[in-house]
């Protein structure tokens, strides 16, 4: 089903991802949430660019746009001047996708959903959308038809977590690092790790060593005092920054995952370590976007260096149980494509349909609380059936409704029918006279 909006404007999905374009590709759109915010502030002297989010994780760099129909074009230019980086056509053709009207819609929803992510079913992917709409918001770049596509991608994304068991013994890049790392030096019980940074993906790292039954771990980091809380939590040793490539001769593995621009590691660093290190291999792991380890470090004889695009392997080897549950989440995405497609086609009708909408969800989940309260014993799979059943109940009741009202969108009609419907389903009183 192929649907598109009543008016002047489409909606515009751009970017690359692990899949379009490798790591050092990637880098180079790997964006701070001030400069985004900044560049936002300016969408206004883009004359056919009404609204945008734009989203910048490792893995994907994509911008969200409302433009002028036929005016797709201004999208690019926009990105490629806040990411200060000339893209030619064989550029784009090579490295980028673009998707319009419906197709930008079920792209959000499935990279909310965790289901474009490089690790099916992880879940940082939700919050990063959330803190990339609210950045947008803060700029004043969203509207009505950015506010209801994030808000329900959202929803969505939400829904599916909690509907499916994607998220399941899921793995994630800390987690493929570590196997990664013990694929190449076995038992870590007489191994030494240095972790560069210490954010949410050291902290999830220093989890998975800690359950290896780690010997030796040092935490490096800018803020001395981060370091040293996340080395206090796992039995560890923060060591000062201009100290730590000291330890380069005597560690075992290096996992990097600092929210630095430029290398941290250099290879004039790893040479002088190699000096001490009497031939014993050195394992580097370099999972940030940008890159922390230059990567001419992979050329010197006894050094492994891996990045994040080396993770695959480890990934597929965890996702058949996974994949299972995408088929399941699939079909929610189609269902929210649809539902957000309806929505669009009558936005003149928006609020009020939106009233009507809220109310028969607010009875669906009021009617399922007192259900569930008699019948305790319901197994996982029996409630997501019923939860899915509700859903379409509420879904197909509202159907007709909402196509009529799509039929009279900006008709004579349309004052008349949202008298009606107001009437006849006890929504907030307004005049006929709107």
């Amino acid at each position: 089903m192929e649907q598109k909006m009543k008016s002047g404007v489409e909606l515009v999905a751009l970017g690359l991802n692990h899949r379009t374009a490798p790591v050092e590709i990637r880098e180079k759109f790997c964006l701070a949430p001030e400069v985004i915010k900044k560049g936002l502030e300016k969408l206004e002297i883009y004359e056919h660019l009404h609204e945008a989010v734009v989203l910048s994780t490792c893995n994907r760099s994509e911008i969200y746009a409302v433009v002028s129909r036929g005016c797709g074009n201004t999208v690019a230019s926009f990105w490629a001047e806040l990411n200060n980086t000339e893209c030619d056509e064989d550029f784009f053709r090579q490295y980028t996708y673009r998707y319009e009207e419906e197709e930008c819609v079920e792209h959000l929803l499935r990279v909310t959903a965790s289901l474009d992510s490089l690790v099916i079913g992880e879940g940082q992917i939700l919050s990063q959308v959330k803190h990339a709409y609210a950045i947008a918001q803060s700029a004043n770049a969203t509207g009505t038809l950015l506010n209801l596509l994030f808000n329900r991608a959202i929803a969505t994304g939400k829904r599916v977590r909690t509907e499916t068991r994607i998220a399941f013994n899921a793995v994630s890049v800390s987690y493929a690092a570590v196997e990664l790392a013990r694929a190449k030096l076995g038992d870590f019980a007489n191994c030494r790790v240095l972790l560069f940074g210490a954010g949410k993906m050291a902290e999830l790292t220093a989890t998975h060593l800690a359950s290896q039954g780690l010997k030796s771990l040092y935490v490096a980091n800018r803020h001395l005092d981060r370091a040293v809380e996340l080395a206090n939590q796992y039995g560890g040793q923060a060591v000062e920054w201009p100290e730590v490539y000291g330890l380069l001769g005597s560690v075992d593995i290096v996992i990097t995952s600092t929210g630095a621009p430029h290398y941290v590691i250099h290879k004039r660093e790893i040479v002088h370590a190699l000096d001490s290190r009497n031939g014993k291999p050195l394992v580097l792991i370099d999972i940030a976007v940008p890159r922390d380890v230059e990567p001419a470090v992979g050329e010197l004889s006894g050094v492994c260096l891996y990045n994040i695009d080396d993770l695959k392997a480890v990934v597929d080897d965890n996702i058949q149980e996974r994949q299972k549950e995408a088929l399941v989440a699939e079909g929610i995405i189609q269902e929210e494509v649809e539902g957000l497609m309806d929505r669009f086609a009558y936005l003149s009708m928006q609020p009020i349909m939106a009233q009507l909408s809220d109310k028969a969800e607010f009875i669906r989940c009021r009617e399922m609380k007192r259900a569930m309260r008699k019948l305790p014993d319901l197994s996982e799979e029996e409630y997501r059936v019923i939860e899915k059943m509700t859903h379409m109940i509420v879904r197909k009741m509202l159907r007709d409704p909402m196509r009529m009202v799509n039929k009279t969108a900006g008709t004579s009609r349309e004052r008349i029918l949202k008298f009606a419907i107001r009437k006849l389903f006890k929504l907030q009183e307004e005049s006929i006279d709107e």
